[in-house]
């Protein structure tokens, strides 16, 4: 079946389309001269546009902006490779002569063709000009990979007759009619393209440069309700619905971390599924007490016709450390962790490698608050903690996140070395190793999705969860994601 981008959407008749394009044209010519003057005048908000990008487009990328202007947005960018679009040819001569580094193109943004794909592709409030915004988005699908995140920008509507009569009295630029999109209409254009919505966000209460009382209100005030709903700028991330490779191209790393979980060795070998083109398991064992690493290397010997991997934690302490071990030496396509406890059954991991390989995310997490839990297998505080934190962690991330410290997470190798590339944004901070991989989704844009899974109790071993302890660091975790992602 043909996709739905290959072929422009139906719109108004060619000769219509030419009047259109014939008016945009000379609207957008007409306002050139004007166009740096305001932004000098309004340089506090343009600034804080290019910092809203910023945080979602690192540096030295491929970067295409389209409706670019003057070129000041891609600019900030910092781009290994910069390429703007837009509809004036002498508009698209004022950019290069800015910013001669980067490469600007004279073409229609809503039929524009530049034959490339961009890591990233922006739309900084270009979409309150455009006429036909379903086929832009159909140009931009066509100009993506698999891993391609669209970051694009719009004012809220309600702010609509306040920008109106900022114009009418000479405090802003003053433009033509223009679209007012709500996030759902964001939402319902980008699935009729084939892009799939990663997050939302509002931003910027105060678009005054006002020293202290903007970062106050943009930065802090702004994330809470009933403010969230009154700022300026809407951000939405998106990705391309993107058919990946299928089950048979992708092979998968299990790993396992341990710590005095002898009796769970064998039974995780018999029932852990291969799938995938090849299924490798990893143990990392941090120093255990019963006789784990014999038990393992034993194991190994008994089932030779498994790929088994046993590595040492030695220096490192805690979960977290094991996991990045372990994935820095992991081998598959496909990345996933399966807590030794075996309180989520082992046979439950295809679900999340078939989902991983179907594109339905690109961080997938195990949750156990969905289905009733055996007696004693999760604490009734602890519960109650994580419900909380549940809530506490969907807020910070912009995704919906039920579960935080379900051990079963998946993801790809791909993922995960952007996550770790981009680890010292957060630091060393995280003894779980859940909350390294989840803000490290979140920073990345990844597309995150739970899957349910029953939770039995255990059947060798005690638990090392302190409920007062680790919930105290769950506190200072969720200090340290407010800060890195909220108030960024």
């Amino acid at each position: 079946m043909t996709s739905t981008v290959d072929q422009p959407p139906a719109t108004d008749p060619p000769g219509l389309r030419e009047q259109d394009r014939a008016r945009r044209l000379a609207r957008q010519e007409a306002s050139i001269d004007d166009m740096a003057r305001w932004q000098r005048r309004h340089r506090g908000h343009y600034a804080e546009l290019a910092r809203l990008f910023r945080l979602h487009v690192p540096a030295r990328a491929r970067v295409l902006e389209v409706g670019c202007g003057l070129g000041d947005l891609l600019a900030a960018m910092d781009p290994e490779t910069g390429v703007g679009v837009d509809l004036s040819p002498r508009l698209i001569e004022v950019a290069r002569a800015r910013h001669p580094h980067l490469r600007f193109e004279a073409q229609d943004p809503e039929s524009f063709d530049l034959g490339e794909t961009f890591d990233f592709i922006i739309l900084g409030n270009a979409l309150a000009d455009l006429n036909d915004i379903q086929s832009c988005l159909a140009c931009v699908r066509r100009h993506c990979h698999p891993d391609t995140r669209l970051v694009m920008s719009s004012h809220n509507a309600l702010w609509g007759p306040i920008l109106r009569t900022a114009s009418a009295l000479g405090l802003r630029r003053r433009t033509g009619e223009q679209n007012w999109l709500a996030l759902d209409d964001f939402d319902n254009l980008l699935r009729l393209t084939e892009f799939d919505i990663i997050r939302r966000a509002s931003e910027t209460l105060l678009p005054l440069r006002i020293p202290v009382v903007a970062t106050v209100l943009n930065r802090f005030v702004a994330k809470f309700w009933p403010c969230k709903h009154l700022c300026l700028t809407q951000m939405v991330i998106a990705r391309p619905d993107v058919p990946p490779p299928g089950a048979s191209e992708l092979s998968c790393t299990i790993l396992i971390p341990t710590k005095d979980e002898r009796g769970n060795i064998a039974p995780a070998l018999a029932r852990v599924p291969m799938m995938g083109s090849h299924t490798e398991i990893i143990f990392v064992d941090g120093n255990s007490a019963d006789g784990t690493e014999e038990e393992i290397r034993r194991q190994m010997a008994l089932h030779p016709h498994l790929d088994i991997r046993f590595l040492a934690q030695g220096d490192g302490i805690g979960k977290g450390d094991a996991v990045r071990k372990g994935f820095a030496a992991a081998t598959g396509d496909v990345l996933m962790i399966l807590d030794a406890d075996l309180t989520v059954p082992p046979e439950d991991l295809p679900r999340f490698f078939e989902a991983i390989v179907a594109g339905r995310g690109e961080f997938i997490n195990g949750t156990r608050l969905v289905y009733p839990m055996e007696k004693q297998a999760m604490r009734f505080l602890n519960k109650c903690g994580n419900k909380f934190f549940s809530m506490v962690f969907t807020w910070l991330i912009g995704q919906r996140f039920r579960d935080t410290l379900c051990g079963t997470k998946v993801l790809r190798k791909t993922h995960y070395d952007v996550i770790a590339s981009n680890r010292h944004y957060f630091g060393d901070f995280d003894p779980f190793g859940d909350f390294d991989l989840l803000f490290g989704a979140a920073k990345a844009n990844l597309k995150i999705i739970e899957i349910p899974v029953r939770y039995r109790a255990r059947t060798y071993g005690d638990t090392s969860i302190s409920r007062f302890r680790h919930g105290f660091l769950l506190l200072r975790m969720s200090a340290l994601a407010f800060r890195k992602l909220k108030l960024r």
